[in-house]
């Protein structure tokens, strides 16, 4: 509000600062969030936004044209629920041609902590040309005010999500064009191969790994690991929010208790007049958006099924 009060100076102030190569990022206020885990969110000024809004608008039609089909996060038409559509459908095909499914399932160990300034800085030139944009893009990098020097990226930029996309696009391509894995499947920095020989995977798990460590200073974590998925057994491929089998998509576990905890906080809040009916309906909305993905009726109706009342009312 105080931006928008002064926009036409402060607008100006900035496209004169960028114009002359003065503009320097502003120290980022940090703060941290806990759900679904505790994470650190480095949040830039208003003014900084502006311009990593600005230069996103720009380089980031650019870039995305360079990355695969199969990459869904942070990126127009794609998203969760069309990434867990993807993997279902490849697991589907898989066990029609074979009978059998096997995943290999990574995701990357303390990612956005963990990306290496300079070799960010490489891949990008390899997507961009101009200097002066390469050169504003450092800085942002650069002012990244992280624990190690020269390693890691806010959460909380705009322009960090290109960056972590950007990095992870090299993966991407190797996996793809090098190792030819037909079925691959990334959002951010977690990632699923399916395929019918379990062998084939626990190869190409080993030359990603050390793939990964070679050329973007990267490992992937300890829950890393290839398995069969099998409904009877009840394994299921646990992505993107879902567990996900052949023949059906369930909520995870997590989802399901994070969402009781969450109406329940709600009915005493509600129930000591706190809050209003209009604060309830947006978060039993965003829940009931992610179950209409799955096969939830049941699990969302017993929860719901408590009314919400006041607590001086019948």
């Amino acid at each position: 509000m105080r931006y928008m009060l002064n926009i036409e100076e402060n607008l100006i102030n900035t496209h004169n600062h960028l114009q002359y190569d003065t503009y320097l990022p502003s120290p980022h206020r940090q703060f941290f969030v806990y759900e679904p885990k505790k994470r650190l969110i480095s949040a830039p000024p208003f003014c900084d936004r502006v311009v990593q809004h600005a230069v996103h608008q720009i380089i980031e039609p650019i870039i995305d044209k360079r990355f695969i089909y199969d990459s869904y996060a942070c990126r127009n038409g794609k998203g969760a629920h069309k990434g867990a559509d993807r993997a279902q459908r490849f697991i589907r095909i898989v066990k029609r041609n074979h009978g059998r499914v096997y995943a290999l399932k990574a995701d990357i160990s303390k990612y956005f902590n963990s990306i290496n300034h300079a070799t960010l800085k490489r891949i990008m030139r390899k997507h961009l040309t101009c200097q002066r944009t390469l050169k504003l893009l450092d800085l942002i990098i650069e002012h990244s005010h992280t624990d190690t020097p020269g390693v890691g990226i806010p959460i909380g930029n705009l322009t960090s999500q290109l960056f972590a996309n950007v990095y992870l696009n090299e993966l991407d391509q190797y996996c793809k064009h090098t190792l030819k894995a037909k079925r691959y499947v990334r959002y951010m920095d977690d990632f699923v191969i399916l395929h019918h020989d379990k062998q084939v995977l626990h190869k190409m798990r080993a030359q990603i790994e050390a793939w990964l460590w070679q050329n973007l200073q990267l490992k992937t974590n300890a829950k890393t690991q290839v398995f069969p998925i099998h409904a009877k057994r009840g394994r299921a491929l646990d992505f993107l929010g879902y567990r996900i089998y052949p023949t059906h998509r369930l909520l995870r576990n997590c989802t399901v208790k994070r969402f009781k905890h969450k109406l329940k906080k709600l009915h005493k809040r509600y129930g000591r007049d706190e809050i209003g009916l209009d604060e309830v309906r947006p978060v039993i909305a965003s829940y009931l958006g992610c179950a209409q993905h799955a096969s939830a009726h049941n699990v969302t109706s017993h929860i719901l099924s408590k009314k919400f009342k006041r607590s001086n009312h019948d």
